[in-house]
């Protein structure tokens, strides 16, 4: 199959949680010496999004969910000793700090994000879930980090994002980095009201943020 045919097949085994097909269509594009981050962003990526988007929808219950992120991260194990060998790593020397907010344990899309911005070569440091407001603050502070990510997939957890922001400026590092805030119910307002530098509606996007927030800094 062609390289557009391997993407669509890496989108549908996620999108149907299959694990098993996920692995074989991760095996084929690593075999076949195709793109592996247009495999990620086309494909496995695209495939999670949908998952999410029908979870958000009622489309999809917690099942549904769990299958669809154990087929991407079943994708992910295989492909990621192998991100980079291409040469097309970004071989930047940023550091991105990562987190879902305090009361806020879902992770899938923040995972992913780290995965795409790890294959591209930043240092990514990923606090987890549910974060205390401090750690973020400490963790700026510790690895002198230009990007901080905050994700929030609950609207009940969304104010812990301006909550950080306003942590980072009475610590004044608030001009030390910039704050990408991202997850289902954050929309572009939202991030302007707050104050965060950018805003990213899935991982392709926090990915191309992430470019443009550092090239912004330069």
């Amino acid at each position: 199959m062609d390289e557009q045919e391997l993407h669509e097949v890496q989108y549908r085994a996620v999108v149907d949680g299959d694990r098993k097909g996920a692995e074989q269509a991760a095996r084929a594009a690593v075999e076949q010496h195709v793109d592996l981050m247009a495999c990620m962003e086309r494909g496995f990526a695209r495939g999670i999004s949908e998952v999410g988007r029908k979870f958000g929808t009622g489309d999809y219950f917690l099942p549904e969910l769990i299958q669809g992120a154990e087929a991407m991260s079943a994708a992910l194990r295989i492909l990621q000793p192998h991100f980079g060998s291409d040469g097309k790593k970004a071989g930047s020397s940023a550091c991105i700090v990562l987190g879902t907010v305090s009361g806020d344990i879902h992770d899938i899309g923040k995972t992913l994000v780290r995965s795409l911005l790890e294959a591209r070569g930043y240092r990514v440091v990923d606090l987890g879930q549910s974060v205390p407001d401090e750690r973020f603050v400490e963790a700026i502070q510790r690895e002198q980090a230009s990007i901080l990510g905050l994700s929030a997939l609950l609207t009940t957890t969304m104010p812990g994002q301006r909550r950080v922001i306003r942590l980072l400026e009475q610590a004044g590092l608030r001009d030390q980095v910039a704050v990408l805030v991202g997850g289902a119910p954050v929309t572009r307002e939202f991030a302007a009201d707050i104050g965060a530098d950018g805003y990213a509606p899935n991982a392709v996007g926090a990915l191309e943020e992430v470019h443009r927030l550092i090239e912004q800094r330069r």
